[in-house]
């Protein structure tokens, strides 16, 4: 062999061994784990939730390097997931993306938790919010909210709606509407969002509330009318879907989260690195873009900030509930 072949073949195994370095997780350099990292979702696969986690997971894999696989812990409202972190490991290699209806709703609903949200969890970043709709069956050829009062008025036997979770947001929206309006609406419970829609577009019942994240698609497609959109402000990706206030119920004004944590007695290092990476990647336009068109408003905080919102959000919350008569089971 030559030497100039040796120093060929030197220099490609160096070059290659320099790639592969480059190549190695970028989590590990980032303080986290170099193997799979585990997100857990509280959703079966296919649902609103599973969706946004592996847009995520898929960005993160593309823009850090991090193998990021989604776990579903699907079942009771979504509070197993949450409950798994308790005995979850502590060096950043398992994290949470729940929305607040796993969270706060049940903490507020329910007279005994599997885990404690201040005690069990770490904040790391919201991720977004969303709004919740109330949205009618094309079959009964309604398009405004004024329509349905009308459409209510002649015909009281259909003064009900269909929710996928008692207790929840989607159950007291539709009650205080109702309230507002002056109409008394009647809760009717769905095993999940999908049997409820099914039931919407085929007309067998006449109404629903939902998260705007489950309803935007049908509602493009004109199988189902959002008629109102809890929003502070009218959502991006939707514009054309006027919010409580702007009908003029601005008390009714609402909206839910998603938000991420990790296990108690993780390290301060741990939550800042994730942090740091999860707003890096929520700010990527293209992922953006997808959550958006998701229904989703992205939107990104440092750990305190998204502790004072869930204190904020239990308080609110625990007044919906007051407010449509329900009690903690």
């Amino acid at each position: 062999m030559t030497d100039k072949t040796q120093r060929r073949r030197f220099l490609s195994t160096s070059l290659g061994a320099a790639a592969a370095a480059m190549a190695a997780p970028a989590a590990r350099a980032q303080g986290l784990p170099g193997g799979a990292i585990r997100m857990v979702i509280g959703y079966a696969p296919g649902g609103g939730t599973d969706v946004i986690a592996r847009f995520i997971a898929d960005k993160l894999r593309e823009h850090s390097g991090m193998n990021v696989l989604v776990e579903n812990r699907p079942g009771a409202s979504g509070i197993l997931a949450p409950a798994a972190m308790k005995g979850a490991a502590t060096d950043g290699s398992v994290i949470l993306l729940t929305p607040s209806v796993s969270t706060i709703e049940q903490i507020a609903t329910r007279k005994s938790m599997p885990f404690d949200l201040n005690t069990d969890l770490l904040p790391v970043t919201l991720a977004g919010t969303v709004a919740t709709v109330y949205a009618v069956s094309s079959a009964i050829n309604v398009s405004t909210l004024p329509e349905y009062v009308a459409w209510l008025k002649k015909n009281p036997k259909n003064a009900s709606f269909g929710t996928a979770a008692m207790g929840s947001t989607t159950h007291f929206f539709g009650v205080e509407l109702g309230q507002a309006v002056g109409v008394v609406l009647e809760p009717v419970p769905y095993k999940g969002t999908g049997p409820l829609l099914t039931d919407i577009v085929a007309g067998h019942i006449p109404a629903g509330c939902g998260g705007v994240t489950s309803f935007l698609q049908h509602h493009r497609s004109g199988k189902v009318r959002i008629l109102a959109v809890s929003g502070a402000k009218r959502a991006t990706a939707a514009s054309d879907l006027p919010t409580v206030t702007e009908l003029g119920y601005p008390k009714l004004t609402s909206e839910g989260f998603y938000s991420f944590y990790l296990p108690a007695k993780t390290s301060p290092a741990v939550v800042d690195t994730w942090n740091s990476r999860l707003a890096e990647v929520l700010a990527l336009p293209d992922l953006r873009k997808k959550l958006v068109e998701l229904g989703l408003e992205v939107q990104t905080s440092t750990p305190a900030e998204l502790a004072e919102r869930q204190g904020r959000a239990l308080v609110a919350f625990t007044a919906s509930m007051k407010a449509a008569g329900y009690k903690p089971e």
